[in-house]
């Protein structure tokens, strides 16, 4: 684990795992945004043939504090991480929030992605109306009132965020009898989640019209490998719509699988990954 430090200053914690094989080099983008670095398990289920970096993006987890939040810092971060690991191209996975960044990335610096993963995004339309009824349905009406509560505190002890944080993250997964457990588990990480930069970042690339977004997705030239759990609240039409957006776009939908597939799909999504990262490697 070490930092790397930007052109403003701010340090970037990051980690590397994994050896120089037959695929790309991988950069893995956490979401949020205002998270950190969780994707360890995405790591394991690649290290055995490639090099994969993993950061906290600026003002998150053990990275550095900024008020800098803007998509466009977040991309020129990535394109500094490229340049001190010494790719000329690399492969970019990014989930959740980090699928977008991939994304914007992807079509900022087209010549230095080799390939793009994009697990578990939004995607293009209307994906708020459809994820907050589902999460809902997944919801018991006490379990309603007692986050709408705890979100309201403004400041909240430690065992209430966990609390908050579980209730907010068990709808994400599809196995109901695990999604407690699960949630628990991620809630229970000793980072604080930067509110700054969640509510920055969301009005910024909700403000983005989807106009913009198609134009952007046409000038990505690597191939898209769109990956969406059948069971992720977040729903699957529109990650469709962004993969029929993408002039080498590619749709895997994974059956029964929610917002983090590695726990409810493993082998699955590491046989998608393997190929996605595998994808114009030979003879290169």
């Amino acid at each position: 684990m070490t930092f790397v430090t930007m052109d403003d200053g701010v340090r970037l914690w990051t980690a590397t795992t994994g050896s120089v094989g037959p695929s790309w080099p991988v950069v893995l983008l956490h979401g949020g945004p205002g998270l950190w670095d969780y994707l360890g398990p995405v790591a394991r289920l690649l290290d055995d043939g490639t090099v994969v970096h993993r950061f906290d993006q600026r003002g998150c987890g053990r990275s550095d504090a900024s008020d800098d939040q803007r998509v466009a810092r977040l991309v020129a971060d990535l394109e500094a991480l490229r340049r001190h690991w010494g790719y000329e191209r690399w492969a970019v996975v990014g989930h959740s929030f980090g699928a977008l960044l991939g994304l914007h990335y992807a079509w900022t610096h087209p010549d230095r992605v080799a390939s793009l993963v994009h697990l578990s995004g939004t995607g293009l339309g209307d994906w708020r109306t459809p994820y907050r009824a589902e999460r809902l349905r997944r919801m018991t009406e006490r379990q309603v009132a007692r986050l709408a509560e705890l979100e309201a505190e403004p400041h909240r002890s430690a065992v209430r965020e966990r609390e908050f944080r579980t209730l907010a993250w068990f709808t994400d997964h599809a196995d109901r009898e695990r999604a407690w457990a699960w949630a628990a588990e991620d809630a229970a990480a000793p980072h604080a989640v930067n509110w700054t930069a969640n509510r920055r970042l969301a009005a910024e690339t909700d403000a983005w019209p989807e106009e913009a977004v198609r134009d952007g997705c046409r000038r990505v030239t690597a191939p898209v490998t769109v990956v969406h759990g059948t069971g992720d609240p977040r729903p699957i039409t529109t990650a469709a719509a962004l993969a029929a957006a993408l002039p080498h776009g590619r749709l895997h939908a994974l059956r029964d699988a929610g917002h983090h597939p590695w726990r409810e799909r493993p082998t699955e999504l590491r046989a998608i990954l393997r190929a996605a990262l595998a994808t114009n490697r030979q003879g290169r």
